[in-house]
């Protein structure tokens, strides 16, 4: 059977837009680009089958394809129902990638379609959210048979996933490339940073500049909306849990308070948790008329939907991706992107070159655990150092700058406790 004829897409006709997109995006993500020359080389997956659960759309399309380039038979889904994009599945089915995805599937066709991908008996996945190793240990675990292991893209993922380990229950070893500096500093910073205001700004069509900016949770996320809504001119509020993280929110010069003192001022609510039930019915009965709320986390949970439809008479669309829910007293609360991921459920995502570092580090972590599953064992390990600085060093070549090294005298003076001579 072919790819065409095993993969489900939602119109085959579409690729050739979806190939501009790809070759888009190729052309602003050179590091990805180095990596996939070292992998034509090497064939470090040649032989082995891939399973990628990703935000389906050209950056994936790409990473994708490097790891085919590797030598491996890649299969891809959707992580998310909103953020695929029906003319990149149907390039990639051209490129000889066999694809399970579309978009806006039903709960169930997306698991479906999860499971499909799955059905392939991987060898290794990338997986976001934790989506696929969920399914891999409680509904199909003959499914993972074959499995050395992979890598986490999301912080939701590794908490599921470390979750499972310390329950004993984690069945391979997994990468938390969430968690490596060129993935939290960079990705989670200035990536959601950008790619938030980017989905809401296209979808709002309004003003941020002097509105009042609720960003509920102040993890490397949090910071990058927070910072690119003070740059959009809003005053900003954190909310927070965790005291040295208000802290540090105040000195980064926001206003902290609790999330029912900031639902009565907020004019645009931002969830970036990883939580659930973080903006709820007290919370919806104390805000404005007009207030606006999207999420940034990785599942529609975070603003509470259920409660916010008891509280309304009505709920109707009053634009793409905007539902107005009219409460009962006469207000409304908009919800952008039905409470799912705004920067791609409304959006494209990061821009290419944050999401070039990114991918990089998802291609060379599943070289990494490809390579030593066998000593890493059945826990969550983080991403080596080397790679992480490797991926680094190779982002600073492609923008034509240097940095230095330590000379033998300095390496010296740093290994030693004695006084200098």
């Amino acid at each position: 059977m072919s790819v065409a004829e095993k993969s489900i897409i939602a119109d085959p006709a579409l690729a050739p837009e979806g190939h501009r997109k790809i070759y888009w995006v190729r052309a602003h993500m050179p590091v990805l680009n180095t990596i996939r020359e070292r992998f034509e080389k090497e064939q470090p997956f040649k032989g082995l089958k891939v399973t990628i659960a990703l935000h389906l759309e050209a950056k994936t399309a790409y990473l994708a394809k490097v790891v085919k380039a590797g030598g491996a038979d890649v299969t891809i889904t959707g992580s998310n129902p909103l953020s695929t994009q029906d003319d990149v599945c149907a390039a990639l089915v051209e490129d000889g990638i066999t694809v399970f995805a579309k978009y806006n599937p039903s709960p169930q066709e997306f698991k479906e379609l999860n499971i499909k991908a799955l059905e392939w008996k991987p060898d290794l996945i990338i997986d976001d959210g934790g989506d696929l190793a969920t399914i891999l240990h409680s509904e199909r675990p003959e499914l993972a048979d074959n499995l050395r292991g992979g890598a986490e893209e999301t912080t939701t993922g590794i908490i599921r996933l470390k979750a499972m380990e310390k329950d004993g229950t984690l069945k391979f070893p997994m990468v938390a490339v969430n968690d490596a500096y060129c993935k939290h500093l960079f990705d989670n910073r200035y990536g959601t940073g950008q790619s938030v205001w980017d989905g809401i700004n296209r979808t709002t069509n309004l003003m941020v500049a002097g509105k009042t900016v609720v960003v509920v949770g102040y993890g490397w996320c949090g910071k990058g909306v927070a910072m690119r809504a003070k740059g959009l001119g809003a005053n900003v509020i954190v909310t927070e849990i965790d005291a040295i993280k208000a802290v540090e929110a105040y000195m980064d010069g926001f206003a902290v308070m609790p999330m029912l003192e900031a639902a009565k001022v907020g004019e645009f609510f931002v969830t970036v948790t990883g939580n659930r039930d973080v903006i709820r019915g007290e919370h919806y009965e104390a805000m404005k008329d007009g207030a606006i709320i999207a999420n940034a986390g990785h599942f529609d949970v975070e603003a509470n939907k259920p409660e916010l439809a008891a509280l309304s008479g009505s709920v109707r669309t009053v634009r793409r991706n905007i539902e107005e829910y009219r409460l009962k007293d006469g207000r409304s609360i908009y919800l952008l992107a039905e409470g799912r991921l705004v920067n791609l459920a409304a959006g494209d995502g990061h821009p290419a070159e944050i999401m070039d570092m990114t991918f990089a580090l998802q291609a060379v972590a599943l070289k990494h655990v490809n390579e030593k599953y066998e000593s890493i064992g059945n826990k969550v390990v983080n991403v080596p150092y080397e790679l992480d600085e490797q991926v680094a060093r190779l982002k600073l070549e492609s923008l034509g700058f240097g940095i230095d090294k330590l000379t033998d005298e300095q390496i010296a003076y740093l290994d030693s406790w004695r006084e200098a001579e």
